[in-house]
């Protein structure tokens, strides 16, 4: 195959106008563990660490439903130093937690046992992971490593390169945790924009993946209300009630710009027809994608 020729599910996904909302993966806990050589195409699993630490770490995010990725700062390396790990939590009542440390040794590691079994430190700024992971995914390279850039000149502080985030064919994606927002279809100027907005309090429709601590119809039904009525901060809208019906689902949601009001949002899924849906993937797959087909007033 001449480079030319070259399949990048990104580009595809853009050419058959895949819809990006309700795919945000599940999950409240995060570890993160900055890692400055390569990164293995499986992430944290495939790192050459001490196998007892290993398995420690692994063992304490499983029981957490955390997941683990590797991060590093974008751009040049520093050759010396420390590396960092974080344990980010938003936990049930809606409060965001963070704690961090740092390691030299693989048996440094193990304070992140420890750390998933307390609440950490309530506030601290906003994480905003870049998924660049090339060596799983060519499209999280070409297209995440600009916006990482872009991102990291104007957030230094705030802005990281991860492994695998979910959702190759959206990239560029970026996650900002320990809020769990996932945005997708990224490029250097809208990611700007999207995360100026962002930490202005004002998340938009248009590039959202979905919250991870909602469900995918969830998620879908709360796109579909900052659609219809404009931004809103994060946790401006609450779930009121989930009810599985013959033709999908029907979301009631409260607060926001709604003043008040209750709304209901009716949302179906439907398969996509079979295509290749990341670079490395098999033809044929197909993916469930969930719209909201109606909102109105509860």
């Amino acid at each position: 195959m001449t480079p030319a020729e070259r399949f990048f599910c990104a580009d595809a996904a853009r050419a058959r106008g895949d819809v990006f909302t309700g795919t945000a993966p599940y999950g409240r806990v995060w570890v993160l563990i900055e890692y400055r050589r390569g990164w293995p195409a499986d992430g944290f699993d495939g790192l050459d660490l001490e196998p007892g630490v290993k398995e420690l770490v692994f063992s304490a995010a499983r029981a957490s439903r955390a997941r683990v990725l590797l991060v590093r700062r974008p751009g040049r390396r520093r050759p010396h130093g420390s590396d960092r790990w974080a344990v980010l939590r938003h936990d049930e009542s809606g409060a965001l937690r963070q704690q961090w440390g740092s390691w030299r040794r693989d048996d440094d590691l193990a304070a992140i046992q420890t750390a998933l079994r307390s609440p950490g430190d309530r506030g601290g700024p906003p994480v905003v992971l870049v998924c660049a992971h090339g060596l799983h995914d060519a499209c999280c390279a070409v297209r995440g490593r600009p916006v990482g850039r872009v991102l990291s000149e104007r957030w230094p502080d705030l802005v990281w390169e991860s492994t695998h985030v979910g959702g190759d064919r959206f990239a560029a994606n970026v996650v900002v945790v320990p809020d769990g927002v996932y945005y997708g279809g990224l490029d250097p100027a809208s990611s700007i924009t999207v995360m100026e907005e962002h930490l202005a309090g004002r998340i938009h429709a248009g590039h959202l993946r979905g919250y991870t601590t909602l469900h995918p119809p969830q998620q879908a039904a709360v796109a579909a209300v900052l659609r219809r009525f404009g931004p809103a901060g994060r946790h401006d809208y609450a779930i009121v009630r989930t009810l599985r019906v013959e033709e999908g689902w029907r979301v009631r949601i409260s607060g926001g710009t709604s003043h008040g009001r209750v709304l209901e949002v009716e949302v179906r899924a439907r398969r996509t027809p079979p295509g290749r849906l990341t670079c490395r993937g098999p033809e044929g797959s197909s993916a469930l994608v969930y719209e909201a087909v109606s909102v109105r007033e509860a």
